[in-house]
């Protein structure tokens, strides 16, 4: 038997937290953002951290 069992250690674990506060508003909107696309409230995030980044490299 394998003397470490569980789950595999990640290359990159999400060791951070991001905490925000949001009116009912903005999370109504991430909401809609996430049903409209498929995606997780987290992935959806991420891809506007992502443009906003790409757009203040340029």
């Amino acid at each position: 038997m394998s003397p470490r069992t569980g789950r595999p250690k990640s290359d990159n674990p999400k060791s951070e937290q991001i905490k925000i506060r949001a009116t009912k508003q903005d999370k109504a909107l991430l909401e809609a953002c996430c049903e409209v696309t498929g995606k997780t409230q987290y992935e959806v995030v991420m891809e506007g951290i992502n443009k906003v980044y790409a757009e203040n490299k340029k």
